[in-house]
């Protein structure tokens, strides 16, 4: 409607996008795991596994235990995981004690990245070609 009445180009994201980008914000757990599955995934390249996705295997709720796994792309690639109805509220706009529990442990413990005149400092990459083996 923007682009048709106005004649201006537009983009839109959904919020979930500027979350999913945040790292500056990201929980101390999500961070482990997130380095874990980058570890995880270099490994099997190096091993030469093909078509596997490095996965969280959620071991135990209290304490909470994870462990990373591995799954097939076949049989995770253009699947969709619905988040179980019993998460949410009735009303549709909040979630339940049951789903409060099960993220609970994702999202607890403050992580943040080193600072410098306000913005976060990461890792640079050195983009060095290596010959390939």
């Amino acid at each position: 409607m923007i682009k048709e009445a106005l004649g201006h180009k537009f983009h839109w994201a959904v919020a979930d996008y500027l979350q999913r980008a945040a790292r500056h914000i990201a929980s101390k757990t999500d961070v482990d795991q997130a380095y874990a599955l980058g570890k995880a995934a270099v490994e099997h390249a190096l091993k030469g596994d093909n078509s596997v996705m490095p996965t969280v295997v959620r071991v135990s709720d209290k304490p909470y235990k994870w462990k990373i796994g591995v799954a097939k792309l076949k049989d995770v690639a253009n699947v969709e995981k619905m988040m179980p109805r019993d998460f949410i509220t009735k009303d549709g706009y909040g979630i339940t004690e049951k789903c409060r529990t099960y993220l609970t442990p994702l999202i607890k413990g403050e992580d943040y990245p080193p600072y410098k005149d306000g913005l976060p400092q990461y890792v640079r990459l050195k983009n060095v070609s290596i010959p390939k083996s």
